[in-house]
């Protein structure tokens, strides 16, 4: 057993439990008046355990952790522990990146809450190996971003939080009915995640059980046409929120797809349907996000794209029982994580920087944009390498070529209207520009450190002919913007959170008597914070009641 092997098998059961319980102990810290501002300056350190954890796993093996009093189990496997990594690494650039804005803002206090709540259970859903500890996080991650999104608390930013959580409460009333299916599909009564999961190709409830997964995590990943809560909420939130958010907790649902499809099980049509659902996802993202022009907004359907890739890769994964979909797809996924961050990151400090400052930054701006497309020597490259296996070279390889190409388009066209963009007003501290450079650095950096680990070889990566299967998507790309540029932008403006706004025009023109009915809901969905309070404290007590019956 290798020296980093046997690290983790004595240090990683330990460290599992402090990546949930380090932001918990800095967020009771926060809670004291006197302690408040300490906690906040400690607010980046409360990542570390997760990111000590993700790292002995990746160079190590796989180990597992428990909190026997409180009946939690955890696990960290490799799929994990590379979307762990990168969502510590955004968390500690972020927590760094907003810091400055906590000690002057309204509401300082609810938004440190909200950050902290939800960084535990960001940190904590990739490590739960249990179906009640799972319910348990994806909840923390999901309902106190709420107050991440509508933290301005105008018309704007509370709608979006409404939508938000709309969507969040439904997606995990969803899973909620998915995991009874799964655990009444275990024949041992067991809550373990991979018992139920190896279960389920068997269990009665297969079918029914699948269809309310994928609807579930679906939701979370913002699969079209269940997308339209994603564009409000990433323009609404503020800078550092909206990194988090698309860079890290959405990747609550990329784990779950991973934790919870039967990947060693072939389900072609399960499989099949959830790849195309993924790649008219891919496409549908880049459409609608050429037609804006908020840069936040152009990011978060690009995260809709991107986010139909990886289904498309589970998708084929499934079909085809390819368990190393699993690592190939969190790879992906991590990259993602990395690059979305720094790019949300990037739209702060652009809009703080004037004259010759302004040009280095969009440079690095430029350079990330394009690895999402697949430049090479970037991670965006190696990612797309990482799932050439999964996707091969039939018709499946061709959809993700055009999507690469579609891709760089959308990218070109984020940095055009980043460069365009006006200067916000508000200074740029060398904090923010620090934090964000580093986490630029590492979403290079990283994959390549990663990309070993998910059998990848570097030779390959720089072959010419990898090189050249990189190259040509992004220069059909670069030609398409370049086309519509030339027609002067002629493509119609569709407002942000396109589906919703669409439904809500169809209610408000349909008569008098369903307008004020629309009206009435609108209003009604701004107070869900209650029902979204309600429905962690729901998920609190179910799993307090499961762990008492254990």
């Amino acid at each position: 057993m290798s020296a980093l092997a046997a690290a983790a098998q004595e240090f990683g059961p330990g460290l599992l439990v402090a990546a949930l319980a380090a932001p918990l102990v800095v967020l009771a810290v926060v809670l004291s008046p006197k302690l408040r501002f300490a906690a906040l300056a400690m607010s980046p350190l409360a990542p570390l355990p997760a990111l000590a954890a993700a790292i002995l796993a990746i160079g190590g093996a796989p180990f597992e952790g428990e909190l026997p009093g409180l009946r939690m189990s955890f696990r960290l496997d490799l799929p994990g522990a590379i979307l762990l990594a990168a969502a510590a690494l955004v968390w500690i650039a972020a927590s760094v990146f907003a810091r400055a804005d906590w000690t002057g803002r309204p509401n300082a206090e609810r938004f440190a809450v909200s950050w902290l709540l939800t960084m535990a259970g960001s940190l904590g859903v990739f490590v739960a190996a249990d179906l009640l500890t799972f319910y348990l996080v994806y909840a923390l991650v999901s309902v106190p971003a709420y107050y991440l999104i509508a933290d301005d608390e105008d018309a704007g930013s509370s709608r979006a939080g409404g939508v938000y959580l709309a969507f969040t409460l439904i997606g995990e009333a969803v899973l909620l009915i998915a995991f009874v299916m799964l655990a009444a599909g275990e024949p041992g009564g067991s809550l373990d995640i991979r018992a139920v999961v190896d279960a389920l190709p068997a269990s009665p409830w297969r079918d029914a059980a699948l269809a309310l997964l994928i609807l579930g995590f679906g939701m979370k990943i913002a699969l079209a046409p269940l997308n339209g809560w994603m564009p409000l909420a990433y323009a609404a939130a503020p800078i550092p929120a909206a990194a988090v958010l698309s860079g890290a907790a959405v990747k609550a649902g990329v784990i779950g797809l991973i934790r919870f499809l039967p990947l060693g099980a072939a389900l072609p049509g399960w499989g099949e349907a959830l790849a195309w659902a993924g790649f008219v996802s891919a496409f549908y993202g880049v459409a609608i996000g050429l037609t804006q022009r908020d840069p936040k907004t152009i990011l978060a359907y690009s995260s809709i794209s991107q986010m139909g890739v990886i289904a498309a890769v589970l998708g084929l994964g499934l079909a085809g029982a390819d368990q190393n979909a699993a690592s190939d797809a969190a790879f992906y996924a991590a990259n993602h994580v990395l690059v979305k961050a720094a790019l949300f990151l990037s739209v702060g400090v652009a809009a703080a920087l004037t004259g010759r400052g302004r040009s280095p930054a969009l440079i690095v701006a430029a350079a990330l944009a394009l690895s999402l497309g697949g430049l090479p020597l970037t991670g965006g490259a190696l990612a797309k390498l990482a799932v050439k296996g999964t996707l091969g070279d039939g018709v499946a390889g061709a959809v993700a070529a055009a999507s690469a190409a579609a891709t760089t388009a959308l990218m070109l066209h984020f940095f055009i209207r980043l460069a365009r963009s006006d200067n916000d007003g508000k200074a740029a501290s060398p904090q923010r520009i620090l934090s964000w450079l580093a986490l630029a650095f590492a979403s290079m950096l990283v994959p390549w450190l990663m990309f070993p680990a998910v059998g990848g070889d570097l030779a390959d990566a720089l072959a010419t002919a990898t090189l050249w299967d990189a190259i040509w998507p992004m220069l059909i790309g670069a030609a398409l913007a370049a086309g519509l540029w030339a027609l002067g932008e002629p493509l119609p403006r569709i407002p942000a959170g396109d589906i919703v706004v669409a439904q809500e025009a169809a209610f408000r023109a349909s008569a008098p008597p369903l307008g004020a009915a629309f009206e009435r809901l609108d209003w009604r969905l701004r107070q869900w914070p209650a029902a979204g309070l309600s429905l962690l404290t729901i998920a609190l007590a179910l799993a307090a009641a499961g762990f008492a019956s254990r």
